[in-house]
């Protein structure tokens, strides 16, 4: 039997617009849309990284970015500093990472639920099959 690829799409589409609702939901505990959590958590992973590069790893536009950026300044979670040339680099300020390790223990209460349907193997071979479709399309 051939697999109906636009189901396919279309299944992918409905279980990544559950995850999100599910963990922006749960987010709002730690006091962030999971927009702002990815952001602190790019921000995290790659300290000094200008607002492009943290747009890309953010699926972002470059200007959607910097309007969240300036949000999370606003609140005194992600600080902005002068980097090479015209670059600007943005880093967690004490708050930000205090937010971002909340955001980690909801995400960490929330996922065995959103994925527990599926058993291990399940789990791991949509990872392998998920990880497969990303380096195809790099």
């Amino acid at each position: 039997m051939t697999t109906d690829l636009e189901l396919l799409g279309q299944a992918l589409k409905r279980a990544q617009y559950r995850n999100h609702r599910t963990m922006d939901a749960a987010l709002q505990d730690a006091g962030v849309s999971l927009v702002q959590w990815d952001a602190l958590r790019a921000i995290d992973q790659a300290p000094g990284a200008s607002a492009h590069e943290l747009a890309v790893a953010t699926f972002q536009s470059d200007q959607s970015f910097g309007t969240l950026a300036g949000r999370l300044i606003d609140r005194g979670l992600v600080a902005r500093a002068p980097g090479r040339g015209r670059r600007v680099e943005h880093t967690l300020t004490e708050a930000g990472a205090d937010t971002l390790a909340a955001g980690r223990r909801v995400v960490a209460a929330e996922l065995p639920k959103l994925f527990a349907p599926l058993d291990e193997p399940q789990r791991a071979a949509l990872f392998q099959a998920l990880t497969a479709l990303q380096a195809a399309g790099a």
